[in-house]
């Protein structure tokens, strides 16, 4: 695991438990660190080792050298901010110990990924790229394994890093040799003081940098442009490269990479990976052979010529979008848990849709939404009867694509077994 023996004999506390924050928890032991630890579940608490079990609010917290935080811990509203700032502690997550660890290991580089949308489809396809062009990589952060519970990479590696706002929140020195910003729209907004704190908390990622880092900005919207013309005027012009959205491009040679989002992210991995010095013919085989990441826009199936698609992960109107640019006519299965009473940002893509197909509890709102648009709209209830339906109706060279713009929780676990299930219905159709 990655540690550093600057932490030896420091008091760490530790908030949140899940995957992360047991990782932090062992890798602070084991540099030599004192830890007290909490976690409302019971069970993450007794799967800790090392650690004293205690809840923190109710803690002392003077001379501590830091508090480690879960990403999901609302610092706006949770006590543990005041608390800590009250006893001169800084509030940090894992990646911020990351940083601070980076002295003690193999020389190596890291990139970090954030933005609103696509920066797990981006963070994937950098680690892909590098692992097929032989480079030692690992991948991180809001994506994969906690980061500070896998080895060190050897000399030469490089460490891609997918970061929410919420870990840029919690990380101070994180000096990302290449930083990626694919965009920022509306999202996380009751965790910040507006929109303007949101896109403030994105452009940290840069201000962190060393002058002559690689700086990647999409500048497809007005925030994410402003970020660009600051690093400009804080004389990093240089250091900016701006990926425009409308580039035309063939992603035929790209299976998994289909549609106006992804050719912004790939133009993304592709100047990521050649700011470390990726050979041309490398990025075109790691661009070629990726294979998508799980329930985004991934295809699972094509049947007498239709294409069966599992965009789960879309959970909401934002990310539906581009999933139906992506494909000419589509078939759209859509509903769950609405995490809004509107459909609009959906909208770019309604020319490409054939039909709807609306599931579980917000299938009565979509269906009042969508009632004047130019394609029918047919209640469901079930996947497993939008499915049959879309199916029966779909022709060869059409899309049947689950993009529900909703939560999964009314019918599901969560989206990746939404997602399972579709393509299990697909599997069985005849």
């Amino acid at each position: 695991m990655i540690g550093s023996t600057a932490w030896a004999g420091k008091r760490f506390a530790v908030l949140g438990l899940a995957r992360s924050g047991a990782a932090t928890v062992a890798a602070l032991i084991a540099s030599g660190a004192e830890v007290i630890a909490w976690d409302s579940d019971a069970a993450k608490r007794e799967a800790v080792e090392g650690a004293t079990i205690q809840l923190i609010e109710d803690a002392d917290l003077t001379g501590f050298a830091g508090v480690v935080v879960s990403p999901g811990v609302p610092l706006n509203t949770h006590s543990i901010a005041a608390q800590a700032a009250a006893a001169g502690v800084r509030v940090i997550g894992d990646i911020e110990l990351f940083a601070q660890a980076r002295a003690g290991l193999p020389p190596h580089k890291v990139v970090g990924i954030t933005g609103t949308n696509g920066k797990s489809t981006t963070t994937a396809l950098i680690h892909h790229i590098l692992q097929t062009s032989g480079t030692p990589t690992l991948m991180g952060g809001n994506i994969g394994l906690p980061i500070l519970g896998q080895d060190p990479l050897p000399d030469g590696g490089v460490y891609v890093l997918e970061l929410s706002s919420y870990q840029i929140d919690l990380t101070q020195s994180l000096d990302c040799e290449v930083a990626v910003l694919l965009n920022i729209t509306p999202d996380h907004l009751d965790r910040y003081d507006g929109f303007d704190a949101y896109a403030a908390s994105k452009a940290r990622l840069f201000a962190m940098q060393s002058a002559g880092h690689a700086a990647i900005i999409g500048i497809g919207d007005e925030a994410s442009s402003g970020i660009a013309r600051q690093l400009a005027r804080a004389g990093r012009a240089e250091d900016v490269t701006k990926i425009a959205p409308g580039i035309c491009m063939d992603q035929s040679r790209w299976p998994a990479l289909q549609g106006p989002h992804n050719a912004q992210n790939a133009l993304a991995a592709i100047a990521a990976c050649e700011a470390l010095g990726v050979s041309n013919a490398a990025i075109d085989a790691g661009l070629a052979s990726f294979d998508g990441l799980p329930h985004r826009t991934r295809t699972v199936a094509v049947k007498q010529g239709v294409r069966f698609v599992d965009d789960s992960k879309a959970t909401n109107p934002e990310s539906v979008a581009p999933a139906l640019r992506a494909f000419d006519r589509v078939h759209w299965i859509l509903g769950g848990v609405a995490k809004s009473d509107s459909l609009e940002a959906c909208r770019p893509g309604f020319p490409h849709i054939v039909a709807a197909y609306t599931i579980g509890e917000a299938g009565p709102l979509f269906e009042r939404l969508l009632v004047d648009e130019a394609f029918p709209v047919t209640s469901c209830g079930t996947l497993e009867t939008a499915v049959t339906r879309a199916a029966a109706a779909a022709r060869p060279g059409e899309t049947v694509l689950l993009s529900p713009a909703c939560a999964s929780f009314d019918q599901f676990a969560d989206y990746a077994a939404r997602g399972n299930a579709f393509a299990a219905l697909v599997e069985a159709l005849p």
